[in-house]
């Protein structure tokens, strides 16, 4: 018996006395009514629940005006999988009484389990008011939001149920990727309106450092320094990806340039500090960070992993153990907690006290402005005095909030004023930075609480498998995914991650056989056939591939460029010309390396349309630099000068 299911069966021995109640009522009727209850009710006990729902079938035939059984007629026939059936029984029961729970709950559910999505939201809403305290209701009411794209409205219902049940694994996870959802939406937006902003190109060299492509992530954030408006800090990002690339000096440069220009940015003396770790010089490296913690605690436990990334192993142990030695003489004991801690070292002292300055009294803080105390790293202090009238802020004013936040780890915080900063500024880049910098960072923690709850669940392994991928490790990302399977065989998620780490990981057959075991049960999954029809493709399989990848373009509106991309490679290697430049001109938009302007290039020239083969090569070498602009590293293509050479000159 599933724990929703038992969440509600003390509300169901409620609705069966009352069923009891009326049934006295009705002297004729009540022993044949008592019997086919007990009956459904010994059979629910058993878990038998298409024998239950046959018994309270047969009960509303003889009492059909008691809501109560229809609404455990209808709980039944959901457990059985009759889904249909149980929605008709649950709004016969809504009918004859709307303020019943367990009809509303269960209508909301079913009718998002089938994709009415908009349909079940009102029936969750009126299930949370009249049972404020289940948390199952405020978690499927999230999930409901969450398949209408509402994230922020899902979020705030999940939050509502974490604390109405903090051991609630379901809800954290949907939490999490709630606010990855919100990450996906903003990054998309961010994409198509503002690829070329430093808040795009921020955001891209960071994932590029996360990548370990530190040099691609460096030459990035150089080209951004220029730029008028930016996310603040980048010279000490820069600086980091340049101590990653073994370039101390130019990470030197950096970090005393952040400090130059903006005195605020805690992140440059954290480089400092980390410096001087791989220097050995654990007392240097402690004195920055004790002042960096006297200004925000906050700051410091949020930010510390910096220090971990890239030192030896020698040299992380050597520090880690100067600051164990140094606890409570040098080094405060709670900060010695939170840098044992950053390091992987479990320690009682790393207590979680409230973000922000913690030796500055409010009367003092309050003496200086907002700004002032960002410049003087009281990102806590800056934030708490913004917070109080973020209805009412000015946009330049939520800029600073959502800088303040973040950099004082309320996460939280920086996606509301991200969000009052989009409201203000509808085509704000900036506040699309903050709320992917934000929701990513909240993910993330939420995700892990989940793990926590469910160590060793298939959710679990697929939740990691997925990180695995997204960091390109495929190969831990398939181990996920295979323990996964290995506890629940045909898990839809395990299968797909699968499927999809294979042919990422150019395993074309693992990809073909995963896909194929995952479409037997889903036949029209449109992110399935993408993948077959890919891995298809990858091994010529031409006929095969094309109508994998036609069922594909069922699929989410963003991968449909992709697809018309490789419908037009199947079409060019077949002999289909024209059609070819037809699908290859509707998956321009997704060319990021030049190849389909090549193909397309290839083509025309092959039709003798040479003025439309130079465009396209043309169109391939801007998508070259642009790429390089981004920090690819070159990769010259051995075919484009015999092209270039036969194509003629340029178009003009």
């Amino acid at each position: 018996m599933n724990d929703r299911l038992k969440l509600v069966l003390p509300i169901l021995s409620v609705f069966i006395l009352l069923a009891g109640l009326q049934i006295a009522a009705v002297q004729q009727a009540a022993p044949t009514l008592e019997s086919l209850v007990a009956a459904a009710q010994k059979a629910q006990a058993a878990e038998d629940f298409s024998a239950a729902a046959h018994g309270y079938q047969e009960a509303v035939k003889l009492s059909p005006g008691i809501p109560e059984l229809w609404a455990n007629l209808g709980l039944m026939q959901h457990e059985s999988g009759n889904i249909s059936e149980a929605i008709a029984s649950f709004q016969h029961a809504n009918r004859l009484k709307p303020s019943l729970y367990v009809p509303n709950l269960f209508l909301g559910i079913d009718l998002a389990r089938t994709g009415k999505g908009a349909r079940a939201i009102p029936y969750l809403v009126k299930a949370a008011k009249i049972t404020p305290s289940d948390p199952q209701a405020a978690l499927a009411l999230g999930r409901a939001y969450i398949a209408e794209g509402r994230f922020a409205a899902a979020a705030k219902e999940l939050d509502r149920a974490t604390g109405l049940d903090p051991k609630l694994g379901a809800a954290w996870f949907t939490l999490g990727i709630a606010h990855l959802d919100q990450v996906e939406a903003d990054a998309r937006t961010l994409s198509a309106e503002g690829k070329g902003s430093p808040f795009a190109g921020a955001l891209y060299a960071e994932s590029l450092h996360k990548q370990a492509r530190f040099g691609e992530a460096a030459s990035l954030y150089k080209s951004l320094l220029d730029s008028d408006k930016q996310p603040p800090c980048l010279r000490a990002r820069l600086g980091f990806s340049l101590l990653r690339e073994h370039d101390p000096d130019g990470a030197a440069a950096a970090f005393n340039g952040e400090r130059t220009a903006h005195s605020g940015c805690g992140l440059a003396l954290l480089g400092q500090a980390r410096m001087a770790i791989d220097a050995s010089d654990h007392v240097s490296a402690v004195a920055i960070i004790n002042e960096l913690w006297k200004s925000d605690h906050g700051f410091v436990r949020t930010h510390a992993g910096v220090l971990v990334e890239g030192p030896s192993s020698e040299g992380t142990s050597g520090f880690a153990n100067f600051i164990a030695a140094q606890k409570g003489n040098g080094i405060p004991r709670d900060l010695a907690g939170a840098l044992l801690t950053a390091f992987g070292v479990s320690d009682q002292d790393a207590t979680h006290s409230p973000s922000g300055s913690e030796t500055e009294s409010e009367s003092d803080a309050s003496v200086r402005t907002p700004e002032e105390l960002y410049r003087a790293g009281q990102f806590g202090n800056c934030a708490h005095r913004l917070a109080s009238g973020i209805a009412t802020l000015a946009p330049d004013k939520l800029r600073l909030l959502a800088a303040c936040a973040f950099f004082t780890g309320d996460d939280r915080l920086t996606a509301m004023a991200a969000t009052a900063l989009q409201a203000a500024e509808p085509h704000s880049f900036e506040a699309l930075y903050w709320s992917i910098q934000a929701n990513e960072r909240l993910a993330l923690q939420e995700l892990a609480r989940f793990q926590q709850l469910e160590p060793d669940s298939a959710r679990s392994h697929v939740l990691l498998g997925d990180i695995y991928h997204q960091l390109e490790r495929h190969d831990d990302a398939q181990a996920e995914y295979q323990k996964a399977l290995d506890l629940a065989p045909g898990d839809p998620a395990a299968l797909l991650g699968l499927a999809s780490a294979y042919l990422s990981n150019n395993n074309n057959d693992g990809a073909i056989e995963t896909a194929r075991a995952a479409l037997s049960r889903s036949p029209g999954d449109p992110e399935l056939n993408l993948i077959m029809g890919e891995a298809l493709l990858a091994k010529s399989d031409y006929a095969a591939a094309e109508p994998r990848l036609r069922t594909a373009l069922r699929g989410k509106p963003r991968m449909i460029p992709h697809i018309h991309a490789l419908i037009g490679r199947i079409y060019a290697e077949t002999g289909r010309t024209e059609d070819a430049i037809e699908e290859l001109k509707q998956g321009a938009s997704s060319d990021e390396d030049g190849s389909i302007q090549y193909l397309l290039a290839r083509l025309y020239r092959k039709l003798g349309k040479t003025e439309a083969a130079n465009a396209a090569l043309e169109q391939m070498k801007i998508t070259r630099q642009q790429r390089r602009d981004r920090g690819f590293k070159r990769v010259e293509d051995p075919e484009l000068s015999s092209l270039e050479s036969s194509a003629g000159p340029p178009a003009p």
